[in-house]
């Protein structure tokens, strides 16, 4: 994990992490039963830097521009929960989301429709999720798509103080065969983080002082 930002300790985030991967199986689940083929979804590393390091991650990794769908979310945590790709990939991903029998024109027609609909899939399987096993409830605004840079899509700016932190989560997922990279980004505020592993402790505590907790777990999971 980054060392940028501590707030979790080591009990808290690797709980995040199991959380965090159970609703991306979701999220391949989902997509597996919209787009009727295989979907695969791992989350290699979750990281807590400041909306700055995050912007800066995604320069060093990506040089094209990039596309995000976005959409913010409120509840006992708040924030702007962001899916984001290379916009060289953007395409290829609508390719692999409508099995590959559309022309050049006819995918930049859809290319929106179908990267809202991909985001809100992933999205609200992981935020839903979230909420699920953290035993609260969460709404989350219709997803609206963003073209920029990652100091765009980070709201970085040389003149404006940086008080906003990142749930930062690269992705990989293969869509029929295909491969695309990606990242998912959850922008909040501090007392939000907090709340975040405020929870994550009550999460453990039930977890770890309940015999019964694995098979609990699972109920939670297959909900």
């Amino acid at each position: 994990m980054s060392k940028d930002v501590e707030i979790l300790g080591e009990l808290e985030h690797d709980a995040l992490t199991e959380i965090i991967n159970i609703g991306v199986n979701r999220a391949a689940s989902n997509l597996r039963k919209m787009i009727g083929d295989q979907v695969h979804l791992s989350v290699p590393s979750i990281d807590i830097v400041t909306q700055r390091r995050a912007a800066r991650l995604i320069s060093e990794r990506e040089i094209s521009e990039l596309i995000a769908v976005r959409q913010d979310f409120s509840g006992p945590f708040s924030g702007r929960a962001m899916l984001i790709f290379p916009e060289e990939k953007s395409l290829e991903l609508v390719r692999a989301v409508t099995g590959g029998t559309l022309s050049l024109e006819e995918m930049i027609d859809i290319e929106h429709e179908a990267l809202a609909e991909t985001g809100n899939v992933i999205l609200n399987s992981c935020l839903a999720t979230m909420a699920n096993m953290l035993q609260r409830s969460m709404t989350m605004t219709i997803p609206q798509i963003l073209r920029g840079t990652g100091n765009v899509l980070f709201e970085v700016h040389d003149d404006t103080a940086i008080d906003g932190l990142v749930l930062f989560l690269y992705i990989d997922f293969a869509v029929r065969t295909r491969d695309i990279r990606g990242y998912i980004a959850m922008m909040m505020d501090m007392p939000s983080l907090v709340m975040v592993r405020d929870l994550l402790a009550e999460f453990i505590a039930r977890i770890i002082g309940d015999d019964s907790a694995p098979a609990r777990e699972q109920g939670l999971a297959g909900a």
